[in-house]
């Protein structure tokens, strides 16, 4: 079995211009969350937005989109750890398509959910719970444009995507923490 040898000074330095790539998708990433929170704030909620037959209620679409959600989060999670090598799947030609689309689908699950908690609710502060809730919601589309506007960028440092993959996937879980499995808790597994 051969090695290859590693570099035995010290790490690698970014260049200035790769990390002030990286901004430009922090600083919209930023903005988007910023703007979702106080457009949330600011308008009267409707207290209602979307109806999907086959649920018993608002929060019951929700739940079961949110837990979709994070259901492929952790497809995501896998074919991401398998993409960089960690899992043995570098050669695998499935892990990149099913990243992909686990992603597109991952959000497309959000977006109803989003919706409704921006027009129907706006940004709530009633209890601790609710409030971390409306938090992540922010934090979690804004860490989403971020990793979308980074992607295309070849010039970013190789933890940039990596980590931005990891805030978007530990946000949408949190969420599913302090919405699905609240409303699993009290109301039930049923639809």
């Amino acid at each position: 079995m051969t090695t290859t040898p590693r570099p035995t000074g010290p790490p690698a330095r970014h260049s200035n211009a790769a990390v002030a790539a990286l901004l430009v998708p922090l600083v919209v990433g930023t903005a988007v969350a910023v703007a979702l929170g106080v457009f949330a704030r600011m308008h009267d909620p409707t207290g209602h937005s979307i109806d999907v037959p086959g649920f018993s209620s608002t929060l019951a679409v929700k739940t079961w989109l949110t837990t979709l959600a994070a259901a492929l989060a952790i497809v995501q999670v896998v074919t991401a750890s398998g993409m960089w090598g960690r899992l043995g799947l570098a050669d695998a030609t499935w892990t990149a398509p099913v990243h992909r689309w686990s992603g597109r689908l991952a959000v497309a699950a959000t977006i109803p959910v989003v919706v409704h908690c921006v027009y129907a609710i706006g940004f709530e502060s009633a209890s601790t719970r609710v409030l971390v809730h409306s938090l992540l919601g922010c934090f979690f589309f804004g860490a989403f444009v971020a990793k979308m506007l980074a992607l295309p960028r070849g010039n970013l440092p190789g933890w940039s995507l990596p980590v931005l993959g990891g805030l978007v996937t530990v946000a949408l879980i949190a969420l599913w923490l302090t919405s699905a499995l609240w409303y699993f808790d009290t109301h039930g597994v049923g639809t």
